[in-house]
């Protein structure tokens, strides 16, 4: 991690963050994400961030290079996870599950 990216957001950025942290129910890693955002453009080293909003270094420098490239919306969303491929249809899932949930056979 030898690229240091620098966070400046604009004013409309910051009041949204703050308005995001100030009320009304959101993910934690949402919150957590806004949190490093605004401390970042406050100046505060990302060991200092790391600590404070009690994530890793990594977590921190992930963030602020997903607002460098992209902007607030992709720093704050949750990225693709890779998994396996589902194995069931929802067709195949319903019927699964209307069979486990009827009466056994007398």
């Amino acid at each position: 991690m030898n690229v240091r990216y620098r966070v400046e957001l604009s004013q409309i950025e910051r009041t949204e963050l703050r308005a995001l942290l100030s009320g009304g129910k959101h993910a934690s890693r949402k919150l957590k994400r806004a949190q490093i955002l605004l401390a970042a453009d406050a100046g505060t080293s990302d060991e200092g961030i790391a600590r404070s909003v009690g994530v890793s270094s990594s977590t921190v420098y992930r963030t602020k290079r997903r607002f460098v490239e992209g902007n607030l919306e992709r720093a704050l969303s949750e990225e693709p996870r890779p998994g396996a491929e589902r194995k069931l249809t929802g067709k195949e899932e319903a019927l699964l599950v209307a069979t486990a949930c009827a009466s056994p056979p007398k």
